[in-house]
């Protein structure tokens, strides 16, 4: 009940590249804020120890979705994936985006000039390369698994959010660096260090932005998401074509992981099929779907009749 090998290694490539290019990162702009007293290379700083953290619960997370299935949970661990990147949202709204508008609002209020705008330059520089290239590795794994889809199409209808989510991540941290570039350099000549500081809070609403998006996409993964309207005619199309078939009343689907997905079927079969042949069958269908869609972890049909003229059976879904 887990993702493809090749999409599990995509995905831990997209997260260990941030990892790496966020750890060397905030060290540099801790050392340059330290130099130059700069409010907005100290909230870069702890943006990137944020980054770095959150790659870090999307790797456990994958871990422990990873998990087999057991007595306790028996579809599989799956959806602790979604949790995790539910988590992550949360940290970068409250941890990220909270302390970038704090430490903004008291620069403001207490403006300390920059002293050294050179060094701020420098990192700002090595950091743009850095996040750049972890920018490129997410935007192509995510493009290569969207396929025909635009990329906000693409991102709705995702199941695996740890390559968006890094993608959104890598996005933000780059408009944060030319946010701070433009805040050191009005800070030094102007005079003024409150432009610092106002780079910060501008950072932080950023940031907020994307953690709004980030857990909005999180929680409808968490709570249960349907499988593609795709799968689910082609699933519906192929049982309803059997002979012994009279209709598929019904089909629900669950994604419980982004490549594990529950299927649950109401079928109305021909009333003159014996019911020993109707078990056989319901075994050979889930044995069919199985075959044709790897990605149908567990299947459960159950054999109904049509409703009743003026009340109709819920859609599908």
């Amino acid at each position: 009940m887990s993702a493809s090998p090749a999409k599990q290694d995509g995905g831990k490539l997209v997260l260990y590249a941030a990892l790496v290019a966020n750890m060397g990162i905030a060290i540099a702009k801790f050392v340059a804020a330290g130099i130059t007293g700069s409010s907005a290379m100290l909230t870069e700083g702890f943006h990137s120890v944020v980054d770095s953290g959150n790659q870090l619960l999307l790797l456990y997370g994958q871990k422990r979705a990873a998990r087999p299935a057991d007595a306790l949970h028996p579809l599989g661990y799956g959806r602790e994936l979604y949790f995790w990147s539910f988590v992550v949202a949360i940290l970068i709204f409250a941890v990220g985006a909270g302390f970038s508008v704090y430490e903004g609002v008291l620069h403001i209020l207490d403006p300390e000039p920059v002293r050294d705008p050179t060094v701020n330059y420098g990192v700002l520089a090595v950091s743009l390369a850095l996040e750049g290239s972890s920018w490129f590795v997410a935007r192509r794994e995510f493009a290569a698994v969207k396929g025909d889809q635009g990329w906000w199409e693409a991102v709705r209808r995702s199941k695996d959010p740890p390559t968006f989510i890094v993608l959104f991540e890598d996005s933000a941290a780059i408009i944060g660096l030319l946010v701070a570039g433009i805040g050191v350099t009005a800070s030094t000549v102007t005079g003024d260090g409150r432009w610092d500081g106002a780079a910060s809070i501008l950072i932080g609403v950023v940031l907020g932005v994307v953690a709004i998006v980030l857990a909005r996409e999180s929680k409808d993964l968490l709570i249960g998401e349907r499988a593609d309207p795709v799968l689910i005619a082609a699933v519906r199309t192929a049982v309803d074509g059997r002979a012994e078939v009279l209709g598929v009343v019904k089909v629900v689907t669950v994604h419980l992981a982004p490549e594990v997905v529950f299927l649950g079927m109401d079928v109305d079969f021909v009333d003159s099929v014996p019911v020993g042949r109707v078990e056989a069958m319901i075994a050979e269908v889930e044995a069919d779907l199985r075959r044709d869609w790897p990605v149908l972890a567990a299947i459960y049909i159950k054999p109904v009749g049509q409703a009743p003229v003026g009340h109709p059976l819920p859609a599908t879904g």
